[in-house]
């Protein structure tokens, strides 16, 4: 079981280190169409629910319809330009991975009077990530690409100590075995 997995990740890392741009591109291109068919769904859904209900009232209604007939375009409109809204989606993920980065740096940098002991460890920790944050949300292109090539690095790494595992545990009652010690 972890060998399978393992030469998956593996082999998805290696694709990603190898053709980043076209694995990328691929990547954003689907996430975009599920992002668009999930907004053309969510819009027949409103207008559904604001045509057939005997619920609701004139304006709830028509607000209803006005969001559907919305939520209808916006995946319309994604779904006819997928790189775009791809990159829009890596973008905006960019962006908010940078604002989380920074926040999280920064109330680790409050918190620093609460800790006792040693304080350097979340010194070090918060100059990181408030660094990281700020490099993410003022260069989000760049930051982007890093993190597309941290998960190559990643899956390949893990993939590989997961191949090594599935050869030194011998059956997966030897697993559980370990993980009771």
């Amino acid at each position: 079981m972890f060998g399978v997995g393992g030469l998956v990740a593996a082999v998805l890392g290696l694709l990603i280190l190898i053709f980043p741009g076209k694995s990328a591109s691929f990547t954003v291109s689907v996430v975009a169409a599920i992002v668009a068919a999930y907004a053309f769904v969510a819009g027949v859904v409103y207008l559904g629910g604001a045509i057939f209900s005997r619920t609701k009232g004139g304006w709830a209604r028509t607000g209803h319809i006005l969001l559907g007939l919305l939520y209808i375009i916006g995946g319309i409109v994604m779904a006819v330009n997928l790189n775009t809204t791809g990159a829009v989606l890596a973008l905006f993920l960019s962006i908010t991975i940078g604002v989380l980065w920074l926040m999280e740096g920064i109330i680790a940098l409050t918190m620093l009077s609460k800790i006792e002991g040693k304080k350097l460890w979340t010194i070090i920790y918060s100059i990181i990530s408030i660094l990281a944050g700020l490099t993410l949300i003022l260069s989000p292109l760049m930051g982007a690409i890093t993190l597309w090539w941290l998960i190559g690095i990643s899956m390949l790494v893990l993939g590989i100590m997961q191949i090594i595992r599935a050869f030194t545990i011998k059956t997966p009652a030897d697993a559980v075995e370990q993980l009771m010690r």
